[in-house]
């Protein structure tokens, strides 16, 4: 039961004060970490791509709202990259965590009402792949579908030089259960939140890369 999870606690530098609940981590605003990882992919002229995962209608938090990849908060006594079971439980990808690279950690906060406070420490990570989205094996209890989103059309969306981009998934058809897919329209409103820094810190790792052509260790 999530009652029951027990996550570290830590202050917004990284220094481990104990250990608390899940409830009690968001009653009080309490810094805990979370694992972040971005699928991406490039298309013929290196132009790339990051897939968004969409939450399911029952979520307490950003219900229906495109998200990272795949994300999970790290279990008390957990290490960071212990996190990559939440690639194999949300998006069936049972990944080595050597294929994975880390490209740093963000302290965000979101306040999203007197009773929640959500103050996590994201390790961020990065896995290319060019898995058709058909063959994902998805949690529908936590997410309804997954979107590929230019890098370039997130960009100017979020600085408001476009109103609306299109992106290619696919969806779980709740009648037969399995994924089909789909083009859909999305507003800046249809993402969940995160902050200048957390985006930038991935912006620019991807830049980088295609700069350099190649990839890092």
């Amino acid at each position: 039961m999530r009652e029951t999870e027990m996550f570290d606690i830590y202050t917004e530098d990284m220094r481990k004060l104990g250990t608390a609940s899940r409830q009690e981590v968001h009653a009080q605003g309490l810094w805990h970490q979370t694992f972040h990882c971005w699928i991406i992919q490039r298309d013929a002229e290196g132009e790339p791509s990051l897939l968004f995962q969409r939450r399911h209608p029952n979520k307490d938090v950003f219900p229906l709202l495109l998200d990272t990849s795949c994300a999970g908060h790290l279990q008390a006594g957990e290490d960071v990259k212990d996190g990559i079971r939440e690639l194999e439980e949300e998006l069936g990808l049972a990944v080595p965590v050597e294929e994975l690279t880390y490209i740093g950690r963000v302290a965000q906060e979101h306040l999203l009402s007197p009773d929640w406070i959500d103050r996590e420490i994201n390790h961020v990570f990065i896995y290319e792949n060019e898995r058709s989205l058909l063959d994902y094996r998805i949690q529908t209890e936590e997410l309804t579908g997954l979107y590929w989103v230019g890098l370039q059309e997130f960009r100017e969306l979020r600085c408001g030089k476009r109103d609306l981009l299109t992106s290619a998934g696919v969806y779980v058809d709740e009648i037969s259960g399995g994924l089909r897919e789909q083009q859909a329209t999305w507003r800046l409103t249809d993402f969940t939140p995160n902050s200048d820094e957390y985006y930038q810190l991935l912006f620019n790792w991807i830049e980088q890369e295609a700069t350099e052509g190649g990839t890092q260790e």
